[in-house]
């Protein structure tokens, strides 16, 4: 059997503080996708998927001893857990950095990585460890969404960009002027180092904590998780134009109909829902 191994996404990693990793095993590919959407709401920042393998990481500091033991006892999973003297985290990313092909559409590549060739759109990302390399299936499911939106000419707002990757791709497909914010001081490094590599001119990226009401756009996307698009959703419908998009991801197919019957509430029609792996993007309008 091929082995599989998959870096999901890492966030601000603190290199002076020593950091926790547990290791899940055995675990169903449908299991994981549950369990890292749990893990992430109790301090873990980094996901490593292996076959039937589950590595999650959380700042020593960080860790939430209770909350984790409820959590794989509901799950009725079992863990072992280690701790990892400080290392060189990049190191260990780009390890498992490897390009990823949506469709014919997009490669996203490293910048030691050869060029793709066979895409529409090639992105070049610096795999530091901000969430949205395209690896993981909410990134994944929003690109193969944006293939159907015309971006041309549009303002477009990147709720959560991390990388910056969506809001490259929204450029490269043809988008007028991209707000990417985040509320996270590495993502913003990250983003903007990304957008330079990409040579991209029409991305701004601020460091923000909410949406500004008094924002307009004809397309927002936000690629977080559950409870941050419940928090934002009645101000990321009011920033929306008429006739404009709205891309929800980070949810699991377990989700969906629960922000679907939120989002009837504010007005905004279903289109379409990508799936993959146990999660889903969603594609929605405002008339």
């Amino acid at each position: 059997m091929v082995r599989k191994t998959r870096a999901i996404f890492f966030t601000l990693i603190n290199l002076m503080e020593n950091y926790i990793q547990i290791e899940i095993t055995p675990i169903e590919e449908s299991d994981s996708a549950i369990a890292i959407a749990e893990l992430s709401e109790i301090g873990f920042d980094g996901f490593l998927e292996e076959e039937k393998i589950l590595k999650a990481y959380c700042k020593e500091s960080d860790l939430q001893k209770e909350a984790l033991n409820d959590l794989m006892n509901r799950l009725d999973l079992s863990y072992s857990l280690s701790i990892l003297k400080n290392e060189n985290w990049n190191t260990i990313w780009e390890a498992n950095f490897s390009p990823v092909q949506v469709d014919d559409f997009v490669g996203i590549r490293a910048s030691f990585h050869e060029p793709m060739i066979g895409v529409q759109h090639e992105l070049v990302i610096t795999p530091k460890m901000s969430f949205g390399t395209g690896h993981h299936a909410t990134t994944f499911t929003v690109m193969q969404l944006m293939r159907s939106i015309d971006f041309k000419g549009k303002k477009v707002f990147d709720f959560g960009t991390g990388t910056g990757i969506l809001a490259i791709l929204a450029e490269k497909l043809g988008a007028e002027y991209i707000l990417a914010v985040d509320n996270d001081d590495w993502c913003i490094e990250n983003a903007s180092e990304n957008t330079l590599i990409n040579q991209c001119k029409n991305i701004e990226i601020q460091k923000v904590d909410s949406v500004n009401d008094a924002w307009r756009f004809d397309v927002v996307i936000a690629n977080i998780n559950r409870h941050i698009i419940e928090a934002n959703l009645s101000n990321l419908s009011a920033v929306l134009l008429p006739h404009s998009t709205l891309i929800l991801s980070g949810l699991l197919q377990s989700d969906e109909t629960d922000i679907l019957s939120a989002c009837k509430l504010l007005g905004l029609h279903h289109q379409q829902t990508s799936a993959k792996d146990g999660w889903v993007a969603i594609y929605l309008t405002k008339e």
